[in-house]
């Protein structure tokens, strides 16, 4: 079965900072190629990180052909760091470190958001010019031990800037591949006794509650698969070209096993998450901020939580996939969360309702209300 999904969904800044909560992590760094959205995507994070737009730190732009600058925010004294040279090799990156620029501007102005009020600093971006300058990297380093730093790093293979994103103190995204190589199951395989029927067929606004699952996790996993009983579903599935496996079996433990074994078929996954079929107001967002968890933390068992009580859906790392495909009769992957509770990481959703799913009639009546006057 070809269950290959590629990721199109952006992370966004909430997502990003959600995660980055969640971490524990003291410092938060985007990194990537260049277009990458990498400054994009701090400047919406700045506000989330302080609201009273107060925070300092620099700023690097150039002006291609000629050279590259650096700008302390608050004061706007600038600096060359880079200056174009025409013999160096390659269409791009043509710039020839400029060190005054870093001692004469970069040193003084870290030193000043050293002796700052506020908790946080940014620096936008660290690069190859600033890691050709020894004492700069240095001060970011002592920078980082009395500030928290949120900054932009260009994904090159530098040891300076490569030993900043894999720090242990720092939550890094990589925007070239920011959910990692995740999987997802979508647990589909209910009969709906208590609802009275295929309640994931079931209108919600315009469209199946089930529909709003596939929404929800579409374009964030390397793979995803929906695991169910139903010839309806199956049907959806494959009209919007979702990858499906119908079957008979009649535990929860068969179709975390089917699910698992599908995607794995395709090759090595570093997770995977398994999602409810019934959770119709859980968030696109939500789902990325548990893949960008992972990817940071990929040893860890995360699940999505409200008020400190956890719920579903739940991404377990490729240590836990032995033990998801052998679990007793009837058990879900409940089982391995409680066997190592050490290894469990709560993702807090922005609103408690991400997390029920739908088991009655009256449920549903009650959330087709929320959707049709718009509060949702």
């Amino acid at each position: 079965m070809n269950s290959t999904v590629t990721p199109a969904y952006r992370p966004t800044a909430r997502s990003i900072w959600n995660s980055f909560l969640a971490s524990g992590r003291r410092h938060l760094i985007l990194t990537g190629d260049r277009r990458s959205g990498k400054t994009t995507l701090l400047t919406r994070l700045l506000p989330l990180i302080d609201p009273t737009d107060s925070l300092t730190g620099l700023t690097t732009w150039a002006q291609p052909g000629n050279a590259v600058w650096l700008q302390e925010n608050h004061t706007g004294q600038r600096a060359e760091i880079g200056r174009f040279d025409p013999a160096l090799p390659g269409p791009e990156n043509r710039m020839r470190p400029v060190p005054e620029g870093f001692l004469t501007l970069g040193l003084p102005a870290l030193q000043r958001c050293e002796q700052t009020a506020g908790e946080w600093v940014s620096i936008d971006e660290i690069g190859y010019l600033e890691s050709c300058c020894p004492e700069y990297g240095a001060a970011i380093l002592d920078l980082m031990q009395h500030k928290r730093l949120a900054a932009v790093v260009r994904r090159q293979d530098l040891p300076f800037l490569q030993a900043l994103c894999r720090r242990e103190d720092v939550f890094c995204v990589n925007l070239d591949a920011p959910f990692g190589k995740a999987g997802c199951v979508i647990m589909a395989s209910g009969l709906g006794q208590r609802f009275g029927g295929n309640k994931l067929m079931a209108p919600l606004g315009d469209r199946p509650m089930l529909q709003w699952v596939l929404d929800a996790t579409s374009g964030i996993f390397d793979r995803r698969v929906v695991v169910t009983r139903s010839p309806e579903v199956e049907r959806l599935c494959r009209e919007q070209n979702v990858p499906v496996l119908l079957h008979t079996l009649p535990y929860r433990s068969d179709t975390v096993r089917l699910g698992l074994k599908a995607l794995l078929q395709a090759g090595p996954l570093s997770g995977c998450v398994f999602c409810p079929g019934d959770q119709p107001l859980l968030r696109r967002q939500t789902v990325a901020s548990l893949a960008l968890c992972a990817a940071a933390d990929p040893d860890a068992i995360w699940r999505t939580a409200w008020q400190g009580q956890p719920g579903a859906p739940v991404l377990f790392p490729a240590w836990t996939f032995e033990e998801l495909g052998a679990l007793p009769q009837g058990c879900g992957g409940g089982a391995v969360v409680r066997r190592y509770p050490a290894q469990v990481r709560l993702l807090t959703v922005e609103d408690g309702r991400e997390l029920v799913d739908v088991d009655t009639r009256q449920q549903l009546e009650a959330l087709r209300t929320l959707v049709g006057t718009g509060q949702l």
